[in-house]
């Protein structure tokens, strides 16, 4: 109850009808510097940085978990014959390090290559932008007072209330995530569009932000209000219904 009477306090003035004219105040109050249209592409670059950082760091780790691989094999007693087929207990651990290690470089680079990919479509945008296109912030702004309206028209009304009083049920696992994902997004929230937003600030808003849309969407779909999505086709063609499962047999 605590969490409805935070969101109903902070936002009783949202309606659906009102997401578009809540950030329409947004784009009249925040400055349209270069340095705010352009800090989503700044996010971006710390992104690519902070991801190499950890690809260097991996890398690191490969050459320790090698370097401990060679220090267990001169390390070991004698091996017996069975050692010497699959290895001392230590170099096997090991061995397991190194692979896990391993693994972690790879993973680590294939996030530096997507995060500069998308250094590669931000940058387009941002080129491709003009001045009447909203600030990187205002569409963060939108996202965020979208979903706080969602959830306010199951608050407003009657029908809805009525049919899925899960969605007002803190008691619901779903619906617990919701609230402490609307939190978590609000406590990272920039106080004004005014203020300078560092790219830092700005990732973490944004990633909060596509974590309450997931959270919210989930609850809607524990709630019964949404339906869950269809799972991919598998590729492994379906035999018709009308095919028998087994030939007919003469007597």
């Amino acid at each position: 109850m605590e969490m409805i009477l935070l969101i109903v306090e902070s936002w009783w003035w949202v309606a659906p009808a009102a997401a578009g004219a809540g950030a329409a105040t947004y784009a009249g109050v925040t400055a349209r510097g270069r340095r705010a249209r352009r800090l989503e592409l700044d996010a971006a670059r710390r992104e690519v940085a902070l991801a190499s950082r950890a690809l260097i760091a991996a890398r690191v780790r490969v050459r320790e978990a090698q370097a401990a691989v060679l220090a267990a094999r001169a390390s070991s007693a004698p091996p017996t014959l069975g050692e010497a087929l699959l290895g001392t207990p230590a170099t096997a651990q090991a061995r397991r390090a190194l692979q896990e290690a391993k693994l972690a470089q790879k993973s680590a680079a294939m996030v530096l290559r997507a995060r500069r990919a998308r250094v590669k479509a931000t940058t387009a945008q941002y080129h491709a932008a003009s001045s009447t296109d909203p600030l990187p912030i205002e569409r963060l702004y939108r996202a965020h007072d979208a979903v706080v309206a969602r959830w306010m028209d199951y608050e407003t009304d009657p029908a809805k209330a009525i049919a899925y009083p899960q969605l007002s049920d803190t008691r619901e696992p779903a619906t617990l995530a919701f609230f402490r994902a609307y939190r978590a997004a609000q406590d990272v929230r920039p106080a004004s569009a005014r203020e300078r937003i560092p790219p830092e600030q700005y990732l973490a808003y944004r990633d909060a932000v596509a974590a309450l849309e997931a959270a919210f969407d989930e609850a809607e779909r524990a709630a019964g209000a949404a339906p869950r999505p269809t799972a991919p086709p598998t590729g492994i063609w379906q035999m018709p219904a009308w095919i028998p499962l087994r030939m007919p047999t003469s007597d």
